[in-house]
């Protein structure tokens, strides 16, 4: 089943995504290998593909997953959350319905 994980930004938090991109890219690009990832992304904190110096108020990802324990404690151990980007996380079972 898929799951939706949203992470809120902490206040300030820029500085922390930057440096702990790369990991959490990394783990992204292993589900993505598994063929469980059905997308991934930051909110940018303005309304802009590139929103500089404004940073990003959270993200969401869509991934599979066999239980919800099973996404809880993926997003639990997500470089964001380890680094401090996060302030929040909730994960919430997700039904794709379109595109089909």
């Amino acid at each position: 089943m898929f799951y939706a994980i949203v992470g809120q930004d902490a206040e300030g938090s820029l500085a922390k995504r930057a440096a702990a991109r790369p990991a959490h890219l990394e783990r992204l690009q292993h589900l993505q290998d598994e063929g469980r990832l059905l997308l991934a992304g930051p909110f940018p904190a303005i309304d802009a593909i590139d929103p500089g110096a404004a940073g990003f108020s959270g993200s969401l990802i869509v991934a599979e997953f066999d239980t919800l324990g099973d996404a809880q404690a993926w997003a639990s151990a997500d470089p964001y959350v380890t680094a401090g980007v996060y302030g929040d996380v909730s994960v919430k079972p997700f039904k794709k319905v379109l595109p089909a």
